[in-house]
């Protein structure tokens, strides 16, 4: 039987770097990633794919306030923002996961399902909104669009200019996993969740409504994984493996770790926030509530990693 493996994939395997960032050039990057993961498969996986869209997200935000600055155009909300990124990065994904199997011969098709995320509405990241997202302004500049957007929380950056602020909440219950489930194990490569999920919130009448938030990809990917009792959690980010005091001269490389040791380098502080943190936090909280193992590499380590050759394994 074939194992069940939520792989997140990171930023470089969308957009390389600056020079890079057209849709072209996220499309070529995304063939690169799609070889890998169809390698996996022919290893005997059955994936389910998750991506970011922080860039991509930016990207549409600033081209909304382009047309609102020079034909009044009506702003995107943040949400619908997310939704679109799912769908033409899902898009990209599936084309070429469906080319990669055209390619090998296999017999698979990839699926792209725009996703919800429940969040909590009384979560204390609603209170104290800390993600900043889209262009750097002026004081006036920001004070025109306090203005108009008086629910928009705008902050200075680091000298850099004002920006907008939203909450960053955490994922409580990923809405369609069934679906996502039922149409993996039935030999699907899905494509889902991706930035992290549609933040919405559940009403008293079972209803639910989007929110402006930004879910965190990882974590999400880590709640999918245990939602769907995947046999692996993996996450590809931009380094082979996670490294102890990274960077520096006693930079140490970590293989094989219990969830019980990485817990306590947590504790040390050896990772760092906003980077390796949140997927070490990501692969914790997976490991918690089900999972048994995740492994933390590159793009260009996954089929090496998925034999034990590569990539940081992490087991209970």
């Amino acid at each position: 039987m074939a194992k069940l493996a939520v792989i997140a994939i990171g930023g470089n395997s969308l957009i390389r770097d600056n020079t890079r960032q057209t849709v072209e050039d996220q499309y070529a990057a995304v063939c690169e990633t799609a070889r890998h993961i169809a390698g996996m498969i022919e290893q005997g996986y059955e994936v389910i794919i998750t991506h970011g869209n922080g860039p991509q997200v930016g990207f549409i935000l600033r081209r909304s306030e382009i047309a609102n600055e020079v034909a009044g155009m009506h702003f995107v909300p943040l949400v619908a923002c997310g939704a679109d990124t799912q769908g033409a990065i899902g898009y990209q994904i599936q084309q070429a996961m469906d080319n990669e199997f055209k390619k090998r011969g296999l017999d698979k098709s990839a699926i792209t399902l725009v996703t919800q995320v429940v969040v909590d509405g009384n979560d204390p990241a609603f209170k104290k909104p800390t993600k900043p997202i889209g262009s750097f302004y002026t004081r006036e500049q920001a004070e025109k669009i306090q203005q108009e957007h008086p629910d928009w929380i705008m902050v200075s950056d680091a000298g850099r200019g004002y920006r907008r602020v939203v909450a960053s909440p955490l994922p409580l219950e990923i809405v369609e996993k069934e679906v996502i489930h039922k149409l993996a194990l039935g030999g699907y490569c899905m494509i889902a969740v991706g930035g992290g999920g549609i933040p919405v919130i559940r009403r008293e009448d079972g209803t639910f409504a989007g929110v402006d938030a930004v879910i965190d990809k990882d974590f999400a990917a880590g709640l999918l994984a245990a939602a769907v009792k995947a046999d692996e959690l993996i996450i590809s980010t931009g380094v082979p493996k996670v490294y102890l005091s990274y960077g520096q001269p006693d930079e140490k490389a970590l293989d094989r770790v219990t969830l019980a040791e990485l817990k306590e380098y947590v504790r040390e502080n050896h990772f760092a926030p906003g980077s390796m943190l949140p997927k070490i936090q990501a692969v914790i909280r997976f490991l918690e509530n089900g999972g048994r193992k995740a492994i933390i590499t590159n793009p260009e380590s996954l089929e090496a990693a998925v034999a034990g050759k590569a990539g940081t394994h992490v087991i209970l």
